[in-house]
Protein backbone atom coordinates (compact mmCIF):
# COMPACT_ATOMS: atom_id res chain seq x y z
CA UNK A 1 0.00 0.00 0.00
CA UNK A 2 1.34 3.41 -0.99
CA UNK A 3 0.31 6.44 1.04
CA UNK A 4 2.72 8.90 -0.52
CA UNK A 5 1.44 12.38 -1.28
CA UNK A 6 2.73 14.66 -4.01
CA UNK A 7 2.84 18.44 -4.37
CA UNK A 8 0.00 18.10 -6.88
CA UNK A 9 -2.27 16.24 -4.46
CA UNK A 10 -5.10 18.56 -3.38
CA UNK A 11 -5.51 16.73 -0.06
CA UNK A 12 -3.98 18.52 2.95
CA UNK A 13 -3.59 16.74 6.30
CA UNK A 14 -1.71 18.71 8.99
CA UNK A 15 -1.35 17.86 12.66
CA UNK A 16 -1.89 20.77 15.06
CA UNK A 17 0.17 20.59 18.26
CA UNK A 18 -1.31 22.65 21.10
CA UNK A 19 -0.28 23.05 24.71
CA UNK A 20 -3.18 25.00 26.16
CA UNK A 21 -6.61 26.42 25.40
CA UNK A 22 -5.19 29.57 23.82
CA UNK A 23 -3.07 27.60 21.35
CA UNK A 24 -6.00 25.30 20.61
CA UNK A 25 -8.27 28.18 19.65
CA UNK A 26 -5.48 30.00 17.80
CA UNK A 27 -5.02 26.93 15.61
CA UNK A 28 -8.63 25.92 15.03
CA UNK A 29 -10.78 29.07 14.96
CA UNK A 30 -8.88 30.87 12.14
CA UNK A 31 -8.96 27.59 10.19
CA UNK A 32 -12.75 27.50 10.48
CA UNK A 33 -13.20 31.18 9.72
CA UNK A 34 -10.97 30.98 6.64
CA UNK A 35 -13.19 28.19 5.26
CA UNK A 36 -16.31 30.24 5.95
CA UNK A 37 -14.78 33.31 4.29
CA UNK A 38 -14.11 31.21 1.20
CA UNK A 39 -17.75 30.03 1.30
CA UNK A 40 -16.56 26.42 1.62
CA UNK A 41 -18.16 23.82 3.92
CA UNK A 42 -16.51 23.17 7.27
CA UNK A 43 -17.10 20.61 10.01
CA UNK A 44 -15.66 20.33 13.52
CA UNK A 45 -15.49 16.82 15.00
CA UNK A 46 -13.68 17.03 18.34
CA UNK A 47 -14.35 15.90 21.94
CA UNK A 48 -17.30 17.68 23.55
CA UNK A 49 -15.31 19.98 25.84
CA UNK A 50 -13.25 21.25 22.89
CA UNK A 51 -16.36 21.47 20.74
CA UNK A 52 -17.80 23.97 23.20
CA UNK A 53 -14.60 26.03 23.17
CA UNK A 54 -14.64 26.39 19.39
CA UNK A 55 -18.38 27.04 19.20
CA UNK A 56 -18.20 29.79 21.84
CA UNK A 57 -15.17 31.41 20.19
CA UNK A 58 -16.89 31.49 16.81
CA UNK A 59 -19.96 33.33 18.09
CA UNK A 60 -22.59 33.74 15.39
CA UNK A 61 -20.23 32.17 12.80
CA UNK A 62 -20.90 28.85 14.54
CA UNK A 63 -24.30 28.68 12.85
CA UNK A 64 -22.60 27.87 9.52
CA UNK A 65 -20.47 25.03 10.93
CA UNK A 66 -21.31 21.33 11.27
CA UNK A 67 -20.42 20.28 14.84
CA UNK A 68 -19.96 16.66 15.94
CA UNK A 69 -18.85 15.31 19.31
CA UNK A 70 -15.99 12.95 18.48
CA UNK A 71 -16.43 11.10 21.77
CA UNK A 72 -19.75 9.90 20.38
CA UNK A 73 -19.37 9.69 16.59
CA UNK A 74 -15.75 8.54 16.76
CA UNK A 75 -15.85 6.23 19.72
CA UNK A 76 -14.85 3.45 17.33
CA UNK A 77 -11.97 4.91 15.26
CA UNK A 78 -12.91 2.57 12.41
CA UNK A 79 -16.20 4.47 12.09
CA UNK A 80 -14.64 7.93 11.58
CA UNK A 81 -13.65 7.76 7.91
CA UNK A 82 -16.97 6.41 6.58
CA UNK A 83 -19.34 7.83 9.20
CA UNK A 84 -17.83 11.26 9.85
CA UNK A 85 -15.21 12.44 7.34
CA UNK A 86 -16.51 10.85 4.13
CA UNK A 87 -20.13 11.35 5.20
CA UNK A 88 -19.52 15.11 5.39
CA UNK A 89 -17.27 15.37 2.33
CA UNK A 90 -19.46 13.22 0.08
CA UNK A 91 -22.55 15.29 0.93
CA UNK A 92 -21.02 18.38 -0.75
CA UNK A 93 -21.17 19.33 -4.41
CA UNK A 94 -18.52 17.57 -6.55
CA UNK A 95 -15.27 19.54 -6.70
CA UNK A 96 -16.01 21.54 -3.56
CA UNK A 97 -13.12 21.78 -1.11
CA UNK A 98 -14.16 20.69 2.36
CA UNK A 99 -12.49 21.64 5.63
CA UNK A 100 -12.66 19.44 8.74
CA UNK A 101 -11.19 19.74 12.21
CA UNK A 102 -10.94 16.15 13.39
CA UNK A 103 -9.56 15.16 16.81
CA UNK A 104 -9.75 11.36 17.14
CA UNK A 105 -7.08 11.00 19.85
CA UNK A 106 -7.55 12.48 23.30
CA UNK A 107 -6.26 11.75 26.79
CA UNK A 108 -8.25 8.84 28.12
CA UNK A 109 -8.23 6.68 25.01
CA UNK A 110 -7.53 3.15 26.26
CA UNK A 111 -4.56 0.97 25.27
CA UNK A 112 -6.99 -1.19 23.29
CA UNK A 113 -8.31 1.86 21.39
CA UNK A 114 -5.04 3.60 20.58
CA UNK A 115 -3.74 1.23 17.83
CA UNK A 116 -7.08 1.68 16.04
CA UNK A 117 -6.75 5.47 16.45
CA UNK A 118 -3.27 5.77 14.96
CA UNK A 119 -4.20 3.32 12.20
CA UNK A 120 -7.15 5.59 11.39
CA UNK A 121 -4.87 8.64 11.16
CA UNK A 122 -2.60 6.78 8.75
CA UNK A 123 -5.47 5.57 6.56
CA UNK A 124 -6.93 9.07 6.15
CA UNK A 125 -4.06 9.69 3.74
CA UNK A 126 -5.23 6.81 1.56
CA UNK A 127 -8.96 7.45 1.87
CA UNK A 128 -8.67 11.11 0.81
CA UNK A 129 -5.83 10.97 -1.70
CA UNK A 130 -6.77 13.18 -4.64
CA UNK A 131 -9.74 14.77 -2.84
CA UNK A 132 -10.28 18.52 -2.45
CA UNK A 133 -10.11 18.39 1.34
CA UNK A 134 -8.19 19.75 4.30
CA UNK A 135 -8.36 17.78 7.56
CA UNK A 136 -6.71 19.43 10.57
CA UNK A 137 -5.96 17.05 13.46
CA UNK A 138 -5.26 18.63 16.89
CA UNK A 139 -2.93 16.91 19.40
CA UNK A 140 -2.75 17.93 23.07
CA UNK A 141 0.99 17.99 23.85
CA UNK A 142 0.32 18.46 27.59
CA UNK A 143 -1.75 15.36 28.16
CA UNK A 144 -0.92 12.88 25.40
CA UNK A 145 2.09 10.56 25.87
CA UNK A 146 5.29 11.34 23.90
CA UNK A 147 4.83 8.24 21.76
CA UNK A 148 1.44 9.53 20.57
CA UNK A 149 2.99 12.85 19.52
CA UNK A 150 5.79 10.94 17.78
CA UNK A 151 3.20 8.92 15.84
CA UNK A 152 1.54 12.17 14.69
CA UNK A 153 4.78 13.00 12.86
CA UNK A 154 4.53 9.66 11.06
CA UNK A 155 0.86 9.93 10.05
CA UNK A 156 0.76 13.61 9.01
CA UNK A 157 2.79 15.09 6.13
CA UNK A 158 2.76 18.59 7.64
CA UNK A 159 2.74 20.03 11.17
CA UNK A 160 1.47 23.21 12.83
CA UNK A 161 2.44 24.40 16.31
CA UNK A 162 0.11 26.43 18.50
CA UNK A 163 -1.15 29.48 16.68
CA UNK A 164 1.49 29.41 13.95
CA UNK A 165 0.23 29.76 10.39
CA UNK A 166 3.45 28.33 8.93
CA UNK A 167 3.28 24.58 8.37
CA UNK A 168 6.45 22.51 8.43
CA UNK A 169 7.01 19.26 6.62
CA UNK A 170 7.34 16.12 8.72
CA UNK A 171 10.59 14.31 7.99
CA UNK A 172 9.15 11.22 9.73
CA UNK A 173 6.05 10.96 7.51
CA UNK A 174 5.58 7.27 6.61
CA UNK A 175 1.97 6.24 7.33
CA UNK A 176 2.35 2.87 5.62
CA UNK A 177 4.68 1.82 8.45
CA UNK A 178 1.91 2.57 10.96
CA UNK A 179 -0.59 0.49 9.00
CA UNK A 180 1.85 -2.43 9.03
CA UNK A 181 2.65 -1.94 12.71
CA UNK A 182 -1.02 -1.85 13.72
CA UNK A 183 -1.67 -5.15 11.96
CA UNK A 184 -0.25 -6.89 15.01
CA UNK A 185 -1.50 -10.05 16.73
CA UNK A 186 -4.18 -9.09 19.24
CA UNK A 187 -3.63 -9.73 22.94
CA UNK A 188 -4.53 -13.31 23.86
CA UNK A 189 -8.21 -13.91 24.47
CA UNK A 190 -9.22 -15.27 27.89
CA UNK A 191 -9.73 -18.97 28.31
CA UNK A 192 -13.33 -19.14 27.12
CA UNK A 193 -14.79 -21.77 24.78
CA UNK A 194 -14.41 -21.19 21.04
CA UNK A 195 -17.46 -22.28 19.04
CA UNK A 196 -16.74 -23.63 15.57
CA UNK A 197 -19.23 -22.76 12.84
CA UNK A 198 -19.82 -23.48 9.16
CA UNK A 199 -22.51 -22.75 6.57
CA UNK A 200 -24.96 -25.13 8.24
CA UNK A 201 -24.69 -23.61 11.71
CA UNK A 202 -24.77 -19.84 11.11
CA UNK A 203 -28.16 -19.26 12.70
CA UNK A 204 -27.35 -21.45 15.69
CA UNK A 205 -24.03 -19.65 16.17
CA UNK A 206 -25.67 -16.24 16.11
CA UNK A 207 -28.16 -17.30 18.78
CA UNK A 208 -25.42 -18.76 20.97
CA UNK A 209 -23.42 -15.53 20.78
CA UNK A 210 -26.35 -13.23 21.49
CA UNK A 211 -27.57 -15.38 24.38
CA UNK A 212 -24.09 -15.14 25.90
CA UNK A 213 -24.00 -11.37 25.33
CA UNK A 214 -27.28 -10.98 27.19
CA UNK A 215 -26.04 -13.21 30.02
CA UNK A 216 -22.93 -11.04 30.32
CA UNK A 217 -24.98 -7.88 30.77
CA UNK A 218 -25.63 -6.29 27.37
CA UNK A 219 -28.79 -4.21 27.14
CA UNK A 220 -31.38 -5.50 24.63
CA UNK A 221 -30.45 -2.89 21.99
CA UNK A 222 -26.79 -3.84 22.26
CA UNK A 223 -27.68 -7.52 22.03
CA UNK A 224 -29.29 -6.69 18.68
CA UNK A 225 -26.08 -4.94 17.61
CA UNK A 226 -24.05 -7.97 18.66
CA UNK A 227 -26.40 -10.19 16.64
CA UNK A 228 -25.96 -8.02 13.53
CA UNK A 229 -22.17 -7.95 13.83
CA UNK A 230 -21.97 -11.68 14.48
CA UNK A 231 -24.17 -12.46 11.47
CA UNK A 232 -22.01 -10.31 9.19
CA UNK A 233 -18.69 -11.70 10.41
CA UNK A 234 -19.57 -15.40 10.42
CA UNK A 235 -21.17 -15.06 6.98
CA UNK A 236 -17.99 -13.38 5.70
CA UNK A 237 -15.97 -16.27 7.14
CA UNK A 238 -18.09 -18.84 5.33
CA UNK A 239 -18.07 -16.95 2.02
CA UNK A 240 -14.55 -15.49 2.02
CA UNK A 241 -12.65 -17.13 4.88
CA UNK A 242 -12.47 -20.77 3.99
CA UNK A 243 -16.01 -21.88 4.77
CA UNK A 244 -15.62 -22.16 8.52
CA UNK A 245 -14.28 -20.39 11.58
CA UNK A 246 -14.54 -19.95 15.33
CA UNK A 247 -16.28 -17.41 17.54
CA UNK A 248 -15.94 -16.66 21.23
CA UNK A 249 -17.48 -14.09 23.61
CA UNK A 250 -16.32 -12.75 26.97
CA UNK A 251 -16.67 -9.80 29.37
CA UNK A 252 -13.81 -7.31 29.73
CA UNK A 253 -13.57 -3.95 31.53
CA UNK A 254 -17.22 -2.97 31.14
CA UNK A 255 -17.55 -4.41 27.63
CA UNK A 256 -18.72 -7.59 26.00
CA UNK A 257 -16.13 -8.66 23.45
CA UNK A 258 -16.74 -10.97 20.51
CA UNK A 259 -14.05 -12.48 18.34
CA UNK A 260 -14.35 -14.26 15.00
CA UNK A 261 -11.37 -16.11 13.50
CA UNK A 262 -11.08 -17.77 10.10
CA UNK A 263 -8.49 -18.76 7.48
CA UNK A 264 -9.12 -15.83 5.13
CA UNK A 265 -6.77 -12.93 4.37
CA UNK A 266 -7.98 -9.32 4.58
CA UNK A 267 -5.67 -7.52 2.15
CA UNK A 268 -7.43 -4.15 1.81
CA UNK A 269 -6.63 -1.87 4.80
CA UNK A 270 -9.64 0.32 3.94
CA UNK A 271 -12.09 -2.59 4.01
CA UNK A 272 -15.03 -1.53 6.16
CA UNK A 273 -14.05 2.15 5.99
CA UNK A 274 -15.54 3.10 2.62
CA UNK A 275 -19.13 4.31 2.39
CA UNK A 276 -21.04 1.96 0.10
CA UNK A 277 -22.67 3.57 -2.97
CA UNK A 278 -26.45 3.39 -2.88
CA UNK A 279 -26.54 1.30 -6.04
CA UNK A 280 -24.03 -1.26 -4.72
CA UNK A 281 -25.48 -4.66 -3.86
CA UNK A 282 -23.75 -6.31 -0.91
CA UNK A 283 -20.26 -5.50 0.28
CA UNK A 284 -21.43 -3.67 3.41
CA UNK A 285 -20.62 -6.32 6.03
CA UNK A 286 -17.41 -4.87 7.50
CA UNK A 287 -18.77 -1.34 7.13
CA UNK A 288 -21.76 -2.29 9.30
CA UNK A 289 -19.41 -3.91 11.81
CA UNK A 290 -17.49 -0.63 12.16
CA UNK A 291 -20.61 1.52 12.33
CA UNK A 292 -22.26 -0.59 15.03
CA UNK A 293 -19.39 -1.65 17.31
CA UNK A 294 -17.77 0.52 20.00
CA UNK A 295 -14.32 -0.67 18.93
CA UNK A 296 -13.03 -2.99 16.22
CA UNK A 297 -9.53 -4.46 16.03
CA UNK A 298 -8.36 -6.65 13.16
CA UNK A 299 -5.29 -8.78 12.61
CA UNK A 300 -4.67 -10.57 9.33
CA UNK A 301 -1.70 -12.76 8.41
CA UNK A 302 -0.67 -15.97 6.68
CA UNK A 303 -2.67 -18.06 9.14
CA UNK A 304 -5.91 -16.14 8.71
CA UNK A 305 -7.85 -13.17 10.08
CA UNK A 306 -9.12 -12.27 13.55
CA UNK A 307 -11.81 -9.61 14.04
CA UNK A 308 -12.46 -8.52 17.62
CA UNK A 309 -15.40 -6.22 18.49
CA UNK A 310 -16.27 -4.42 21.73
CA UNK A 311 -19.80 -3.53 22.94
CA UNK A 312 -20.29 -1.36 26.03
CA UNK A 313 -22.40 -2.96 28.77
Amino acid sequence: MSTATTPQDPFVHPALFYGDEREYLAGTVPFVRAALAADEPVAVAVPGENLRLIRDALGTDADAVRFLDMREVGRNPGRIIPGVLRAFADAQAPGTRVHIVGEPIWAGRTPAEYPACVQHEALINVAFRGREATILCPYDTRRLPPEVIADAYVTHPTLLRGGSREAEESSAYAPETVVDRCNEPLPPAPDVPAVRFDAESLSETRHLVTDEGARLGLAPARVEDLALVTAELVTNSVVHGGGTGTVRVWAEDGYVVSEVCDKGRLLDPLAGRRPAPREQRGGRGLLLVNLVSDLVRVHTGPEGTTVRCWFAR
